[in-house]
């Protein structure tokens, strides 16, 4: 009987045995963590010298609740926070907008004015904690609220850390919270860059994000393949804008996804390390730091199951050995109950020590990258490589990714990966433990977090509030320089910061710019 060919969950096939002859040729090259192409690492000592930042990416129902969260999260020992927002928030609608309706507070928080964000972060040291912001069409608008609210506090803006993910071409492939069209998209984008240049130093002006791209059910190879060549795009868009490679490549992020499928994930980290070395060398970087792919990784909402929920606590620890294998600089751990709602405490406190047991106890962190050397890991490496580089050759071939996902090329391979993943789930072929075998018949409820249907009404009451007291003057001034920025070729941030300075509202200020620069349909 012929025995089953096995592969990985991108269709790699594994050998039964990996032997010295199946290393790669150049491997003694990339010997060195810390050293161009980083397949290794972009530190030297790795976790020796410091752990990765802990966080835990929360934010549902008001700005109080979230606030709440973030200081329960605070002391438990996160190291930074990560926001999420309200779909909403996401899209350039206010509260009050017809299409808000039934979604304020649900996935996020809801943030409209400068007001929200004073509440959001109430006595939270902005110059002492990162913070990492989950939004992408109106990242400038956060942005500029965060920037506001600091320069308020009397804080020096040069001090802020954290990440906006500003990464609005997955949205267009993946995930769908894009407003405007790619072109005016992409120079939004390079305003933030050119201007957290001169005026954010410690800030990661994009987070270009894999995450979604694999949660829309890609493949790890086209995880990877999808979020270089989106790289690619965001960094021509700025030299082309005349900026300086070597200074806006320092603050590039990215964001992976971590599944369960061990080997392959570390071999995915590993791999995209190198490629993006050689991706930015290749267009002009000389500066390492500029060379370096930092990330930010969050283990699997689509790996969760409603089913024996409490597997998830499992998935998760996998995938937080994944990711710490990997080289991560940053991780969120999912809370077991998300396939369900938003996660409670408990949840999230649990995901946070599963984190914590794998820093302190499980002495991954000891060496950097143990995997190094081995005959699977590293031909693994190789193998993804090889085959996220013929699909980045594909997507140049097309002119880059704006082209390929306006003529739905990258849609299309992350659909057909999806269809055949679900195929095999069905088939038998792929097994999901209590999904598809060792069904338990046992029910165990879990307490689902719910967020109140009054939340909606609520923020629209403190959002009149705000326009009943504000100078209506000065906001209509504010918004008539963001148009007329728009129609130029002046950097957009500084008018939206004086514009949200002044209570304009997100919505306010996203729709003005929908007066201009319309809206993209699919």
């Amino acid at each position: 009987m012929q025995e089953q060919v096995k592969k990985t969950d991108s269709g790699i096939p594994i050998k039964k045995v990996y032997t010295e002859s199946d290393l790669p040729n150049n491997l003694n090259g990339e010997l060195q963590p810390g050293s161009f192409p980083y397949t290794r690492g972009v530190q030297a000592d790795m976790y020796r010298g410091k752990l990765w930042t802990m966080r835990q990416y929360a934010g549902f129902s008001t700005a109080e609740e979230s606030n709440k969260r973030y200081h329960f999260l605070l002391s438990q020992g996160v190291m930074g926070l990560s926001v999420a927002f309200d779909l909403p928030t996401q899209i350039g609608y206010d509260p009050d907008h017809s299409l808000s309706d039934g979604e304020v507070g649900k996935v996020g928080v809801s943030i409209c004015t400068l007001a929200d964000m004073e509440t959001l972060f109430n006595d939270i040291p902005l110059d002492k904690i990162s913070t990492s912001m989950t939004i992408n069409s109106t990242s400038f608008i956060l942005l500029a609220l965060y920037v506001a609210l600091a320069k308020k506090r009397g804080i020096d803006i040069k001090q802020l850390t954290g990440t906006i993910q500003n990464d609005i071409l997955k949205e267009y492939a993946a995930r769908g919270t894009y407003i405007y069209p790619p072109k005016y998209s992409m120079r939004i984008i390079t305003d933030i860059f050119e201007w957290c240049g001169f005026n954010l130093p410690k800030w990661n002006s994009i987070s270009i994000s894999g995450y979604h791209i694999r949660e829309a059910g890609s493949t790890a190879v086209q995880e990877v393949a999808f979020t270089l060549s989106n790289g690619k795009a965001y960094v021509k868009a700025a030299i082309e804008k005349g900026l300086d490679i070597n200074v806006f490549g320092k603050r590039l992020s990215f964001f992976f996804n971590a599944h369960n499928n061990l080997f392959e994930e570390v071999a995915k980290f590993r791999a995209a390390r190198k490629m993006w070395a050689e991706i930015m060398k290749e267009l002009g970087a000389t500066d390492e730091k500029a060379l370096m792919l930092r990330f930010h990784t969050q283990t699997g909402g689509a790996t969760l199951t409603a089913q024996q929920p409490h597997n998830n606590i499992s998935r998760v620890t996998i995938q937080t050995l994944a990711a710490v294998l990997g080289g991560t600089q940053s991780l969120h751990t999912n809370g077991f109950d998300e396939a369900l709602g938003l996660p409670t405490e408990e949840a999230a406190s649990i995901a946070l020590r599963t984190q914590q047991i794998v820093a302190f106890e499980s002495g991954v962190t000891d060496t950097v990258d143990p995997l190094a050397g081995s005959y699977f890991v590293e031909n693994l490496t190789n193998q993804i490589e090889t085959e996220a580089n013929k699909l980045i050759q594909q997507i140049d071939q097309m002119g880059g990714s704006v082209m390929a996902i306006e003529n739905g090329f990258m849609q299309n391979k992350i659909a057909d990966s999806a269809y055949a993943y679900q195929k095999n789930i069905e088939s038998g072929e792929k097994i999901i433990v209590g999904v598809n075998k060792f069904i338990s018949e046992i029910k165990n409820p879990i307490p689902v977090l719910k967020i109140d249907e009054s939340i909606r009404q609520d923020q629209i009451n403190k959002l009149n509030k705000i326009k009943e007291t504000r100078n209506q003057a000065n906001v209509d001034s504010c918004l008539m320089a963001i148009k007329q920025a728009a129609k130029g070729t002046d950097n957009l941030m500084p008018v939206v910061i004086d514009a949200v300075e002044n209570y304009c509202t997100l919505g306010e200020i996203a729709d003005i710019l929908r007066s201009v620069y319309g809206e993209y349909q699919a």
